[in-house]
């Protein structure tokens, strides 16, 4: 069904039409004055020099021509121009009756699906994922989620950094300390173990050791750049233990992503488009869209118009080794030939802007992203509160597990102090608990324009009051719980009527921008729009509720009709919250 926006605008662009003027200016927007009228429009002063009149004797016009719309209680005019537009009780209120019935809740599927690549989380093998990995990773899962419910073919990739240095540094610093190891062992003819030497914990303490003793030592990285070396050209016990490595991560990583309640279509690296890279740069230097500067293969791709220098993309450096920016267009023309994607987003620090401009100038160069539009994603940065990027209490880098287990505590504290899920079964507490802090944690990311930096402070992010997410879940069950009490006596919703209190008519009217709400977040790509338009409507519930007694009224069909605004608030808060990547408890 069309959105009330798209609707009021099809009429108001009519008008503008019958009045001689272009009918793009009668594109309609939610007021910026309420008090004036519910919608307005604003093309009477861009259409005022087409006119040759002044703003307002355009808009007078455009109002006579609406005035009598049956759909319209009031049109005015302000100011030098704007037209302000209400609507008739009953229209709206069929409208949101017509948005109740609608199993998406009026959000329309689009008509000219896409393949949307994801690219999002960016964690390394053998290291703990930490907090700065969780912008990535709410972020891009809420897109995701977001082009999903849309109708978009979504496929997304965590992108794993499992190739190149590290990796020889972990494989030199294992021959060093067990060089007994059958992997090390050049004559060895295997099979090789089925399970690892080391665990999760190993390789944690292992890389920072290695990497701090490398720096320190030049043979060190001498023997980690030919472990490099010779795993990338294939030497059989380098592969089978970075396989070990692998897996060990992959599977931690699954248990924090799991815990986060974050998941992938693709699982690949790195690794998976080390093929494809010899033959990507050799096409690229035959057609001489590479070319050699000072031993280096680079691809120029500073651009006339450019405000700053773009420095051109190095492909291959004089020693024959590839960048991460190779590595990323090799990706690039894996995906193109697997999904042929129309669209790919990286989900990837605001910091990282020039290297992915870099990237995608590269690709449109090179015609390897085909005809896909490739888009960085970028975001801030997560600090603590004394405005520095968040650290553990000892200063170190806290553990993205940790960071979950530290909100789940809290959220069991405040569940005390609030006398909430009290007398409920241990288990079934824990676990609302866990989703409560889980949804503290996104939703004090999420609510912020992903592109500012913002003070994680978990203390205020995990009340029961103010635009958090516990605020939000706690609002859904508070309206399950109404909708169960009203079940238990026989109470059902029925037809919405049109309002009789200002509440009532600004619930509806909230609820009427729920597809515009989700069509300006996918737009932006910009999950904080959601969680905007979450709050208005928790706000704008607890308004009605507090105002109009729902159980208790006298009016049998009011009440019915209350009953279905409650039904479909929650059923919105639900969708919303899902798109945000926050689950709801039956009960608190």
């Amino acid at each position: 069904m069309p959105c009330l926006s798209a609707l009021l605008s099809d009429t108001v662009q009519a008008a503008f039409t019958a009045a001689g003027l272009p009918a793009e200016l009668g594109q309609v927007k939610l007021s910026d004055r309420p008090d004036l009228g519910q919608y307005q429009t604003n093309g009477a002063l861009a259409a005022a020099k087409l006119a040759r009149k002044p703003p307002r004797a355009v808009a007078e016009g455009v109002a006579e021509i609406l005035d009598g719309d049956p759909r319209l209680a009031g049109v005015s005019i302000a100011g030098p121009g704007f037209i302000n537009l209400t609507l008739t009780d009953a229209f709206l209120a069929a409208h949101v009756a017509d948005l109740a019935a609608d199993d998406r809740l009026g959000v329309e599927a689009v008509r000219d699906p896409q393949t949307v690549i994801l690219d999002f989380g960016g964690p390394n093998v053998a290291k703990p994922m930490h907090v700065g990995h969780l912008r990535a990773s709410i972020i891009g899962d809420s897109l995701q989620r977001l082009f999903r419910h849309l109708g978009h073919r979504v496929i997304s990739d965590v992108h794993l950094g499992d190739w190149g240095y590290p990796m020889g540094l972990l494989i030199a610093e294992m021959a060093r300390r067990r060089p007994d190891l059958p992997y090390f062992d050049a004559g060895f003819q295997g099979p090789y173990p089925a399970d690892s030497p080391v665990g999760l914990e190993d390789l944690e303490a292992l890389y920072p050791e290695a990497a701090a003793a490398a720096q320190a030592e030049p043979e060190r990285r001498r023997q980690a750049s030919a472990a490099t070396a010779a795993l990338q050209s294939g030497r059989p016990g380098y592969r089978a233990l970075w396989q070990h490595f692998l897996d060990i991560s992959v599977a931690a990583m699954k248990r924090d992503f799991d815990a986060l309640g974050v998941h992938f279509d693709l699982f690949k690296g790195e690794a998976d488009v080390d093929p494809l890279i010899a033959p990507m740069v050799e096409r690229l230097a035959d057609h001489a869209i590479a070319e050699r500067d000072e031993g280096a293969l680079v691809i120029r791709v500073a651009e006339d118009g450019d405000k700053a220098e773009v420095p051109p993309l190095i492909l291959e450096k004089a020693d024959g080794g590839v960048m991460y920016a190779t590595t990323d267009l090799a990706t690039i023309v894996d995906r193109v030939t697997a999904f042929d994607p129309d669209l790919v987003l990286y989900v990837v620090d605001q910091r990282q802007h020039l290297h992915f401009e870099q990237v995608f100038r590269a690709a449109r160069r090179g015609a390897i992203s085909g005809h896909a539009r490739l888009e960085h994603i970028g975001f801030g940065t997560m600090n603590g509160t004394d405005g520095k990027p968040f650290k553990t209490r000892a200063g170190g880098v806290m553990k993205l597990q940790d960071l979950l287990s530290m909100a789940t505590e809290e959220a069991e504290a405040r569940l005390g102090e609030a006398g909430l899920a009290a007398d409920y079964p241990a288990e079934e507490r824990a676990e609302i608990a866990r989703l409560v802090g889980i949804a503290a944690v996104k939703f004090a990311d999420l609510q912020n324009w992903r592109m500012s930096n913002y003070i994680f402070d978990l203390d205020r992010f995990m009340r029961f009051e103010g635009r958090t997410g516990p605020y939000l879940q706690y609002a859904a069950v508070r309206i399950r719980s109404l909708l169960r009490k009203a079940a238990a006596q026989d109470l059902r919703p029925g037809a919405i009527l049109p309002p009789e209190a200002p509440v009532e008519r600004d619930l509806m009217l909230t609820l009427a921008r729920l597809p515009d709400a989700v069509a300006v977040a996918a737009a932006k790509r910009a999950p904080h729009e959601l969680c905007d338009y979450a709050y208005d409507l928790a706000q704008g519930f607890s308004r009605f509720y507090a105002a109009c007694h729902v159980l208790s009224a006298d009016d049998a069909d009011r009440q019915a009709s209350w009953l279905m605004l409650a039904h479909t608030t929650e059923r919105a808060l639900d969708r919303l919250l899902d798109l945000l990547g926050i689950a709801v408890p039956e009960r608190m």
